[in-house]
């Protein structure tokens, strides 16, 4: 198999495997009508996704260093089937919605980066910046569509026939990974002395680490949105007077994520062209001012709150790909899989906490209000602000590959 029909079928693979991953955020007011449940409560649930997958991808994709990383991918989908076929079958309230959310973060921490690492570890460094930008498109791309196929699929067979589909997609994953994904011959080396778990040269490695602690507060903003967005919506739409028939929260949703994905493959571009840090820096300022203004902004109208929420995902995902390439491109080459454990270890952390901070500010505001929202979207607004100074502060280096770091070095020649 070519290095590009590679990517193309690991890209596949994951947009299978992550289409029903927001079928329990594009349901959510749904469960929460349904089963009585909080604000903070239905915030732990969505959150214990990302809890699992922060203490399960060091691990996992840290053995990709030594094991094949089609094997840790396989069982990862395997869990990630397990996760929605237990939600079709079994789940009836918010304790079992919460165990199968842990299992299905459990699976993705052994499918989103060891997929990544099965791709660095075959295809050319050439060609590398690209197939990230790629693979997070593919899952960009099935993140967006799950919100729409979770309610499409609702409506037509019920919350539980949602969740069937998103098995049966997550099992065709499976599949073509097993089925025409070769093994790798031999593990890559490890450094000589070195200890699998030895964290320590990955966080001496300023630029790799200033790439993961911006991806942690791009996580946590990202999750936030992605985990609330339906729900500020329907809460928009609810006390609002104006139609809303011509485009509903979970279309919304969807459509941000399908301009996200292409946010994010457009800043890689461009982060190629001007320069990865300083593509990161103007993507995360933006970000401020959004997440600033869009809960006391949007409150006020349907409309209004439809275009913040595309603009607001449009800004998050414009340095998704240049965060992750960032790291992949500053870690050694025996070390990638630690490297990539870290940056989704720390952007994991943050995705934990995202929605469950929203959950925690609109209960403690007195619920779903125009203060609630606006005070729930402004923390993102100060944790990224934070995460933009340490970013500065760390000065990670661009990529071999980026035309602003080939042109200084020619110019420094000179």
């Amino acid at each position: 198999m070519t290095p590009v029909a590679l990517v193309v079928l690991v890209c596949a693979a994951q947009v299978c495997a992550q289409i029903g991953a927001y079928t329990w955020p594009a349901l959510l007011p749904r469960f929460i009508a349904g089963w009585q449940i909080s604000n903070s409560e239905a915030g732990w649930i969505t959150a214990l996704f990302y809890a699992a997958y922060t203490v399960s991808v060091p691990v996992l994709v840290t053995l990709t260093d030594r094991v094949d990383p089609r094997s840790v991918y396989l069982a990862g989908v395997g869990l990630t089937v397990v996760s929605h076929a237990a939600f079709a079958s079994l789940v009836d309230g918010p304790w079992g919605a919460a165990v199968a959310r842990a299992v299905a973060g459990v699976g993705w921490a052994g499918t989103y980066m060891t997929g990544l690492k099965l791709l660095a570890d075959r295809v050319d460094p050439a060609l590398m910046s690209r197939a990230v930008a790629g693979h997070a498109a593919g899952i960009g791309v099935a993140g967006a569509l799950s919100f729409v196929m979770a309610g499409t699929l609702a409506a037509w067979a019920g919350w539980r026939g949602a969740f069937v589909g998103a098995a049966a997609c997550a099992l065709a994953a499976w599949l073509m990974v097993f089925v025409f994904v070769p093994r790798r011959a031999r593990p890559s080396a490890a450094p000589h002395g070195a200890a699998l778990f030895d964290f320590r040269p990955v966080l001496r490695n300023r630029s790799a680490l200033a790439y993961a602690l911006a991806y942690c507060v791009h996580t946590w903003e990202m999750n936030a949105l992605r985990g609330w967005a339906v729900a500020f919506l329907t809460w928009v739409a609810a006390t609002t007077t104006e139609p809303r028939a011509w485009l509903a929260p979970t279309i919304v949703a969807t459509t941000m994520g399908l301009v996200g994905t292409w946010a994010s493959v457009a800043g890689n571009e461009l982060s190629i062209r001007v320069g990865r840090q300083r593509l990161v820096r103007l993507a995360m300022a933006a970000s401020v001012v959004c997440a600033a203004g869009i809960g006391f902004v949007g409150g006020r109208s349907y409309a209004v709150a439809s275009v913040l929420v595309l603009v607001y995902g449009m800004l998050i995902w414009l340095d998704s790909s240049s965060l992750t390439a960032g790291a992949a491109g500053s870690a050694e080459p025996q070390r990638r899989g630690a490297t990539l454990a870290v940056h989704s270890m720390l952007g994991y952390t943050g995705g934990f906490f995202g929605p469950l901070v929203v959950g925690w500010v609109l209960d403690l505001s007195g619920g779903m209000s125009t203060l609630g929202w606006g005070l729930a979207f402004s923390h993102i607004a100060l944790v990224v602000l934070a995460g933009r100074l340490a970013f500065v502060w760390l000065r990670p280096r661009d990529l071999a590959g980026d035309r602003a770091t080939a042109a200084l070095g020619t110019r420094q020649r000179a």
